[in-house]
Order: structure tokens, then sequence, then C-alpha cells
């Protein structure tokens, strides 16, 4: 392994700051001025805690000599064990593979965006449908997870990570220009107007609201494998909460300037999306370009998470089934006229990976609010994955004593966290239930 802090600090951009950054102007004018930008900073504190106490379970008894858990679930059953590794395993890889869906969906109404710009930005009257977008994205995808393994994508993850800031940094842009334009024609004040909503509805956005960002911070499910990746000099788990550190330090700062900016500019009406039609419509050239780093960081960001699933299902098939050849054996294949180069491809590998994509594009053009359910199994998985079992084998590989001072207060965190996302998990139903009254299948969307 030859990563560094700064390859493991790019992938955990490209899986932190998801397109999802541009929601957060919304989340913010939920729960205000105060709220937001306290809700956002403690939520960072928390993953960065929970981070470093995760980053001293890549290796077991000892954080630095120990043996190496290559997995999350690696790490929870080496402290663990029980029925624990199996909770681990379904909040895990049912995240994994909602993000994943996610990703696919959010990625093609960028595409679409970039394709229909003139529809999108008023010029044009048209009806427009993602199917084609998110076909593109899927076939990018079947090429990519070819790909044997994480150690393999930090390139990939370095021009997904600077995609992200990019768009980022122009939906900040386009804000701070709305709000300067805004002083100058109405005497210093910036757009509040909102539209009339029950305390009831209210209510579920707010709970919405701090699931989106419970969920922005949520990167724990890949941290063991982003830590596989590094060189074991200096040790990885001092190099990786460096990494978790600059990671978070940087999304962080992201967050509070694209929210808070965001919702200085349209007030109480901030849209989902800052750069969708319903945000900002000129230029319309720099939303194309912004869009597209959204697609670019979002096809990097779906290997990412797609990593960890195509290496357990591998892992375990290869122990389950090591004699056949179909699963176990790579064939080195030569390509004529480029001087005998030559790759080995596991045929188990492709058609596995292959299905994998097909299976989450299809899921994606069924289920177009998919979404929804990307908030609901984001905010079931933030507290196990990043907060309980951290916690909980912090205090296994410390051997702290039950009921004593730093055993009630590592468990308040946990039971508070659990808290929050129970309340973040009825916001998201709530938005699910809303979803399925206005949908209609047969219907194109964009």
């Amino acid at each position: 392994n030859a990563g560094t802090w700064v390859t493991a600090s790019a992938h955990i951009i490209t899986a932190v700051i998801g397109s999802g950054v541009l929601s957060l102007a919304w989340a913010i004018a939920q729960l205000g001025w105060v709220a937001g930008p306290a809700t956002l900073i403690i939520f960072s504190l928390i993953t960065l805690f929970t981070s470093t106490l995760l980053a001293d379970a890549y290796r077991h008894p000892d954080p630095v000599t120990g043996q190496r858990n290559y997995t999350y679930m690696d790490a929870v059953r080496a402290h663990l064990g029980g029925l624990k590794v199996r909770f681990c395993g379904v909040a895990q890889y049912s995240n994994l593979v909602g993000v994943t869906v996610g990703y696919t969906i959010t990625a093609s109404i960028s595409m679409e965006m970039v394709r229909g710009s003139k529809c999108f930005h008023g010029k044009d009257k048209c009806h427009a449908s993602t199917t084609l977008d998110m076909v593109v994205f899927g076939c990018i995808q079947l090429i990519l997870c070819q790909v044997p393994n994480f150690h393999n994508l930090s390139r990939l993850s370095i021009l997904a990570a600077v995609m992200s800031l990019t768009y980022s940094l122009i939906g900040l842009g386009l804000s701070i220009v709305k709000v300067a334009s805004a002083k100058l024609n109405e005497g210093g004040e910036t757009r509040t107007t909102s539209a009339t909503v029950s305390e009831a509805q209210r209510l579920w956005r707010i709970f919405q609201a701090i699931g989106d960002i419970a969920f922005a911070y949520a990167y724990s499910t890949v941290l063991i494998e982003i830590q596989d990746t590094l060189k074991s000099s200096p040790a990885e788990n001092k190099t990786m909460k460096r990494a978790s550190l600059v990671g978070i330090s940087t999304t962080t700062i992201f967050y509070l300037l694209c929210g808070c900016v965001g919702y200085a500019a349209f007030g109480e009406d901030a849209p989902g999306d800052l750069l969708s039609g319903t945000g900002f419509n000129h230029p319309v050239w720099l939303l194309n370009v912004a869009n597209v780093c959204v697609a670019i960081h979002l096809i990097g960001a779906y290997q990412v998470f797609a990593q960890p699933i195509f290496s357990f299902v591998e892992t375990s098939c290869r122990q389950r089934w090591p004699e056949v050849k179909f699963v176990s054996t790579d064939h080195q294949i030569t390509i004529p006229f480029l001087g005998g180069m030559s790759f080995h491809v596991n045929w188990f590998r492709v058609v596995w990976r292959s299905a994998y994509v097909a299976v989450t594009t299809v899921l994606a053009m069924v289920l177009p609010f998919f979404n929804v359910f990307l908030g609901l199994i984001g905010a079931v998985s933030f507290w196990p994955l990043t907060v309980y079992f951290p916690i909980e084998m912090y205090i296994a590989r410390a051997k702290i004593p039950k009921f004593s001072v730093s055993w009630m207060c590592l468990q308040a965190l946990s039971f508070v966290c659990l808290l929050i996302s129970l309340i973040a998990a009825a916001g998201s139903v709530e938005g699910l239930v809303q979803s399925l009254k206005t949908y209609h299948p047969f219907k194109n969307e964009a």
C-alpha cells in the first residue's frame, strides 16, 4: 500500500462532499441562522471525534502493531464479535447500496441540466427525462467498476475532490453575487420571502434538515477501507487521523459557506439544489460547468462507495468456493497492436460488478424518488456506523469500566446521537410518504 494523508484526504472529501452540499442552504433555512450553523459544527466535531476512535480500530489489539482489519466488519468482529458483526454488515452495506443508487439519480439530474439547459433556465419549454442520462452514467460505471480495488482509485478520487470543490465554489460565488445584488437593489435587505407552511410541516422539515446534515458527515462506512490504502510508515492510524482532520475541516468550511451564503441569498425560499432551475438561472454556461463538475464528482464518489461492496462479495465468494476457477482465477489477456500490453481479468468480477451496476441503474430508473430513501438510510445508519461502533470498540479496546465517568460520557453521546437518528428517520419517512402521494410511475420526471 502506498497511500498518504493526501490521497486519504481526497477519498474523504470525495465521500463527504456529495452534491448534498448544494442543498445545505435549504437545511439552514429550516433551522435558522443560529441552530443551522451550530448543528453543522456539532456534527463535524462528533464525526471527527468518532473517526479518531475508528482509526485506532484498524489494527487489533494494538492500534500500531496489531493485526490489520481490512473492512469495517472485520474491525467489529475483532473488537466486539457476536451478533454485532451482522448488525454492522446490514447497516453498512444497505447504506452503501443506497448511496450508489442515490448518486446515479443525482448525477443523471446534473447531466440532464446540462443537456437541457435551455429548458431549465427559461429559454424554451420542453419535457425532459433523466433515463438516458442514467444509462450513460451506468455505462461509465461499467468500465470504472472493473478497477480491482480501492488502491487503484487515488487519481480518480483526487479528480472527484477537485470537482466537488469547484461546483461548491461556483454555488458559493453565485450566492455571494445574489446577496450583493439584493443589497444594492433593495437597500441592504436580502430576499427572505417564504411560502406559507403549517407548523407541522415546519417541524417535519426541521427533522429532515437534521437528517440531511447528519448524513452529510457519514463517511465512516468507508473509513476502514480508506485506511487500508495507506502505507504503514508512519502508522496508519496516525496518518488517518490527520487525513480525517483535513477532510472534515475542509468540508465543514464549505458546508458553512455554501449553506449560510445560500440562505442569505434566497432566505426561507432556499431551493433544494442551488444549481437547479429553481435556484440560479444565469449565467447558463457557468451553471453548465458546475453541473458537469457534479456529474464527474459523483462518477468518482460512486466508486468510493461501491468498492467496499465489491470487495466484500468477492472475498466472501472466494472463501466459500476456493476450488471454483470462475471465482478464484485471474486470466491474463494481451492487447494486440499495443506492444504486448496485458492485464488480468477475473470473469466473476466482470459479471458480478456489471450486474451490480445494472441493478442500481434500473432501480434509479424505476424509483426516481429513491433519494428520499437515501435520507432514510443515512438517518438509520448514522448512529450505528458513525457513533455506536467506534465508541463500543474504543471501550472494549481501552477496557473502560462500566459506569465510570468516561463510560457514562461516551454512552451519553451515543444515546443523544441515537435520538437524532430516530428524529431524522421520522422526517425522512414523512418525506417518503409525501413523495409517494405525488409519484406518477408512467410520467417522466427530470
